[in-house]
């Protein structure tokens, strides 16, 4: 009996492995039948598009339910198509299942970003479940590429060594060949520790920080620093700089650069003045007179030296360059002196010093210039130094008179007569070139007998009848701001002559000047006070 209920036992055990073994059979699926790839090149250009093509097959015989893909862009990329970092395709993608055979292709496109030897990785997973089986199988793959170049040009324009405590003006240059437009720029400066830092143009977030809202194709700048370096004569100092895009609330760096400098011993020491000032302010239009000192502060004579000036600005009018003892060609933005013509260049004792000198005139308009300043790099044997000066705003105030008009169809009742009331209408325009203009505002003085009738357009203008001035408070002004449609404003004014005006021109406004604070050079800057009568009318502005 024992050995029968066993029999039965195994029986049943062997039937029971059969039929799980049949359904195992029958059901059985392997993830391997599904194949998902990510396809993409290998290598990009940083600012370079890619498109991926994540191609998902089904190379079985059991129809997949339920599918669900998670496509993941590079970090710091920036996808398009309006797409985020992450993206999800539901199983309505897939029209509900991926039948045996069936292929899908799913196209993301992105910018890549980062500095050149980046890898970036592109992430792919599929979830679904095969016909019949509860269970949900994942997949999952990735894809890198590389960084092989990145487009821009960002280095330091440093000399290679300077004396120990001498001055040390330097230039970090970018440069943007990158098809892409780059937004949310910054730039990180990491100086030396023993190097002191005076200023900086333009001036940034800190004395290390600089921020670059939009950098488009073939648009670049730079940042001008100055300062001194010291150290011991032979030591080596490191300048580095970083620039990168916010992006996700990480900065993602697209350039690095080095740049180092040797300390050597001090031989020469150079300055400048211009019009007798060492940090002169220029106005457009001023004559130039600089001065050149060189010293020898070493311990040992210097002989049969060269001396180079070359001027940098587009406010230069090269064709007016003077110069008693250089050499320089008609145009040309150099001047050069040698040991020849000047005596403390063909031999130069210890201590001793010497001058050149050369003039030079300013254009008074040129367009397109924002931060007005021109510079002067001289070199003299090993030593190199850069001056920088900034150059005043040019305010342009023009005030025209007119008889008949469009505006407020003024009479002046010609000839003028002794008690007889004529209109005019005043016109004001102002033009502020090159820098930025805080409170900008236009005075002027009405004389007795000149009033205003009310008629003013825009409603700017305000008047005080105890001293009869008339202000237009203009305010604030962006650089180079009413050049192309210059700011005007229009009043009209009531003249009646008196006897004491007869046989004479009649003054309408006088003292008239415009004003504000230049925010570059930070100096209060005015016109010329103008005045306006009735001689523009010729033999009709006599009082009869």
């Amino acid at each position: 009996m024992r050995n029968k209920i066993l029999i039965i036992i195994i029986v049943a055990f062997l039937i029971a492995g059969a039929i799980g073994y049949w359904l195992y059979q029958r059901n059985d699926y392997s993830k391997e039948i599904l194949r998902l790839d990510i396809l993409g090149p290998e290598t990009i250009s940083a600012g370079g598009e890619v498109e991926y093509s994540v191609r998902i097959k089904n190379n079985g015989d059991v129809r997949l339910e339920e599918p669900r893909l998670i496509f993941e862009f590079p970090e710091a990329s920036q996808p398009l198509d309006g797409e985020g970092a992450r993206v999800t395709k539901e199983s309505d993608a897939f029209d509900g299942f991926i039948y045996p055979g069936d292929e899908k292709i799913f196209r993301f496109r992105t910018v890549i970003l980062g500095k050149q030897g980046d890898l970036k990785e592109a992430k792919a997973t599929v979830s679904y479940r095969p016909k019949n089986i509860k269970a949900k199988y994942v997949s999952r793959t990735s894809h890198l590429l590389t960084i092989n170049e990145v487009p821009l040009t960002f280095e330091f324009d440093i000399p290679s060594s300077v004396g120990g405590g001498q001055e040390l003006n330097f230039s970090l240059n970018y440069f943007s060949s990158m098809a892409y437009s780059l937004s949310d720029l910054q730039i990180k400066i990491t100086y030396p520790s023993d190097f002191s830092l005076k200023e900086t143009d333009p001036k940034g977030l800190s004395n290390t920080e600089w921020n670059i809202s939009l950098l488009n194709k073939a648009e670049g700048g730079r940042v001008d620093i100055k300062g001194s370096l010291s150290g011991e004569v032979g030591a080596t100092k490191e300048f580095k700089a970083e620039l990168g895009t916010w992006k996700d609330g990480n900065l993602v760096i697209l350039k690095e650069t080095t740049k180092q400098v040797k300390i050597v011993e001090q031989s020469l020491y150079i300055t400048q003045t211009i019009n007798n000032s060492p940090d002169y302010i220029a106005a457009p239009g001023d004559l130039l007179h600089y001065e050149i000192t060189f010293r020898n502060i070493g311990t040992s004579p210097l002989q049969n030296l060269f001396l180079a000036s070359k001027l940098n600005g587009l406010l230069f009018d090269f064709t007016t360059i003077k110069t008693p003892d250089g050499q320089s060609q008609s145009g040309d933005n150099s001047i050069i002196w040698d040991w020849h013509k000047i005596p403390k260049l063909q031999f130069l004792d210890a201590g001793e010093e010497g001058l050149v000198e050369f003039w030079v005139e300013l254009k008074e308009e040129v367009d397109g210039i924002t931060s007005a300043k021109v510079e002067n790099e001289i070199i003299l044997g090993q030593t190199r130094r850069k001056f920088v000066n900034k150059i005043n705003a040019n305010l342009e105030f023009v005030q025209e008179v007119f008889a008949d008009d469009e505006i407020f169809g003024s009479n002046a009742n010609f000839p003028l007569e002794v008690g007889k009331e004529s209109n005019f209408t005043v016109i004001w325009k102002i033009k502020n070139y090159y820098n930025p203009l805080n409170g900008a505002k236009v005075r002027a003085v009405l004389p007795a007998g000149v009033n205003l009738t009310g008629q003013i357009a825009p409603q700017k203008l305000s008047f005080d009848p105890e001293t009869r001035e008339i202000i237009w408070l203009v305010g604030d002004l962006a650089a180079n701001q009413g050049i192309n449609e210059p700011l005007q404003l229009a009043f009209q004014i009531k003249l009646k002559p008196n006897v004491s005006q007869e046989e004479g021109f009649v003054e309408l406004v006088k003292d008239a000047v415009f004003s504000g604070f230049d925010e570059w050079t930070e100096m209060d800057l005015q016109t010329e006070p103008s005045l306006l009568t009735t001689e523009v009318f010729g033999d009709n502005g006599k009082v009869k």
